[in-house]
């Protein structure tokens, strides 16, 4: 059982339990992301049983009408076994996201950004699916890679969705920002290429109140269509004020975890900013 201060990170341990929460958050005018958590496995039959859960997934949220879609993880479904596990799974899951069962046709797939290494295969997947799907799948970019900027002009062109994030794998100096500051610079510059450059598909991947502020400038600039994803316990009002703002014409997404392996990642949260540990801490004292 997941106790109650790592719940405000992770659904629950089920997908019924992640359902459920994406449609309380649907009544606050604010859309879903589930990713069942899960990620390095090396044994064929673990990254299969994952995407046997997801091809579930897809199928569940159209059965209930939920506005919500998935993230997947390339070393969840296989990559690490190597990239024919990787793409047939991937392509199971799309597949069922799209053509399978008519009641789950056009149910969006994410394809999640590992580190550095994974970044050309990711991308390669994308384009693949992208355009077959019609631009029913997304992909996630980091903007302290400093091949970011340049990635981005290969995918303007593409159908499909792509999130910018600041990034939070610890890359070497040579390929990526270590600097906050510089890192900010560039999800700046790449945030006003795609909003200049990209026809719709914009996701900003971000809590940072500055370039969410931003964005809507840039929408107001350029008239892009947009949306703004954050993860589940960080922010959350500020969430649910973004979906109520007639003044911010984006759609508001919250980008779920849940499943049984939510130690990990609970842990990861809590460390990775001195603000979550706070807040963890004033859940377990009860202020």
């Amino acid at each position: 059982m997941i106790p109650p201060i790592a719940s405000n990170f992770v659904a629950g341990e089920t997908a019924e339990a992640a359902l459920d929460h994406v449609e309380g958050l649907n009544g606050r005018g604010v859309a879903g992301i589930l990713n069942l958590l899960g990620e390095h496995y090396e044994e064929r039959p673990d990254a299969d049983a994952d995407a046997d859960a997801y091809v579930d997934l897809v199928e569940a949220i159209a059965d209930r009408d939920l506005d919500a879609c998935v993230s997947v993880k390339p070393s969840q479904i296989g990559l690490d076994i190597g990239d024919d596990a990787f793409e047939e799974n991937l392509a199971r899951i799309v597949e069922a996201a799209n053509e399978g069962s008519p009641a789950a046709s056009d149910t969006f797939v994410w394809i999640d950004m590992e580190d550095h290494e994974t970044t050309d295969v990711t991308l390669d997947a994308f384009e693949r699916h992208a355009t077959a799907t019609d631009g029913n799948v997304g992909v996630c970019v980091q903007a302290n890679l400093k091949r970011t900027r340049e990635d981005l002009e290969r995918l303007a062109d593409l159908p499909g969705k792509v999130r910018l994030v600041k990034g939070a794998y610890d890359e070497p100096g040579e390929l990526a920002y270590k600097k906050k500051a510089r890192v900010d610079e560039s999800y700046r510059d790449c945030l006003a290429y795609m909003f200049e450059a990209f026809d719709d598909g914009v996701a900003v991947g971000s809590h940072d109140p500055a370039m969410i502020e931003y964005a809507t400038e840039l929408y107001a600039e350029h008239g892009t269509p947009y949306e703004v994803q954050m993860l589940m316990g960080v922010r959350e009002a500020e969430q649910f004020d973004l979906a109520a703002d007639p003044e911010v014409d984006a759609e508001v997404y919250q980008y779920i975890p849940y499943g049984s392996k939510w130690f990990s990642y609970f842990y990861r949260r809590v460390r990775e900013r001195k603000s979550n540990a706070l807040f963890a801490l004033r859940a377990i004292v009860g202020r």
